[in-house]
């Protein structure tokens, strides 16, 4: 009995430790609405965000994988450049620009098309092949469409206005709600500029994650981000205000996304991925979506329209078709190595040479 709460306590880790995850994450999309409310630029918050991340991540990846990385080289090099700038820089600060302009329930429902787009990628680079004839392939295709509709069902269609909680707390002031013009369109073309920048990054990060460790490639990205975000924002924060960083919201805002967002939910999922595979990490994104939904409603005053609504399910269930169809794949590629070995045993017994006892017998 004992033995078997614990075999369930172990099986539940990951689980538990990717819904934390989502919360986390939701966390982080009201840490951009507070820094920007509190006058702060978007490279700006990106730069401390960043900073915060290295210094978080050096030292976890110095003493966990000082005896297993390899030499580091110009090619691991331009790995961690691209990284940095596709998955640090660049989508970052699309991420963050698209959600001024719309919401963050707009957002996180957008992201939900990064497997999506990571699956055309791949396909274009061959990275994976795609065979239509069977019903993991169909369903890669229909889950790529439907995100794909739903994403411009998400960007047209409005309708009629949802209440999801009719409580509110105000963690920004009035004044500030509306210090940025929304603009749907530009915000959900931003937001699909986003997802392709992440889905690139995906691509060269798992390139670099066979040449160097996992936590390693993570702090070089951050260290290089940090170095080319630092740039833009020289060029770009102009104005002494949005540097400066004190005991208040926006130290709090900077070291919350650079700590947790970029440090501790990188570590778990990273974790759980190890336990449990990618696609159990990916089937969890649902989940930040409804808690980004109901946060909100009710932190910041954020009201759901019916074809919003109808486009984030549809691009759910896009995103689990792809989901699905990745999983079913998966498990039969692994039939299929299981099934080869058997036969390679098979053959192997079979062709072994006989061999003799001490009476002479030719098998034993």
């Amino acid at each position: 009995m004992a033995r078997n709460v614990c075999f369930i306590s172990e099986e539940l880790k990951p689980a538990v430790v990717m819904v934390i995850v989502q919360v986390a994450s939701t966390g982080s999309n009201f840490m951009y609405k507070i820094a920007m409310a509190n006058g702060m630029g978007i490279q700006t918050i990106i730069l401390y965000k960043l900073l915060f991340a290295t210094v978080f991540m050096a030292p976890i990846a110095f003493f966990t994988e000082r005896n297993c990385r390899p030499r580091f080289t110009w090619m691991i090099a331009l790995d961690g450049f691209l990284s940095a700038l596709f998955g640090a820089t660049l989508g970052n600060y699309l991420y963050v620009k698209s959600m001024s302009l719309t919401s963050a329930t707009f957002v996180t429902a957008m992201f939900n098309l990064i497997p999506g787009f990571t699956l055309v990628l791949a396909l274009i680079f061959r990275l994976e092949k795609l065979d239509v004839r069977n019903s993991a392939g169909k369903a890669k295709v229909l889950g790529t469409v439907l995100g794909s509709g739903g994403a411009m069902i998400l960007t047209f269609v409005k309708g009629k206005k949802i209440k999801i909680l009719s409580q509110h707390v105000d963690i920004i002031p009035l004044h500030n709600h509306a210090s940025v013009p929304s603009n749907n369109v530009v915000g959900s073309l931003l937001a699909l500029l986003s997802c392709l920048s992440f889905a690139i990054w995906l691509v060269i990060q798992t390139k670099m994650s066979h040449s160097y460790p996992c936590y390693s490639s993570i702090a070089v990205m951050c260290f290089t981000g940090s170095i080319l975000t630092g740039v833009l924002a020289i060029c770009t924060e102009r104005e002494l205000s949005s540097w400066m960083l004190g005991w208040d919201c926006r130290l709090l805002a900077v070291a919350y996304l650079g700590i947790v967002s970029s440090g501790l939910c990188v570590a778990a999922v990273f974790w759980s991925s190890m336990m449990k595979g990618p696609l159990f990490v990916s089937s969890f994104s649902p989940l930040g979506l409804v808690f980004t939904a109901l946060a909100g409603s009710l932190f910041l005053k954020e009201e759901l329209c019916l074809g919003s609504l109808i486009g984030s399910i549809i691009i759910t269930i896009g995103l689990c078709l792809v989901i699905w169809g990745k999983g079913k794949e998966a498990t039969a590629s692994q039939d299929g190595e299981t099934e080869s070995r058997r036969d390679e045993v098979t053959d192997g017994s079979q062709a072994a040479p006989p061999i003799s006892n001490k009476w002479g017998s030719s098998t034993i």
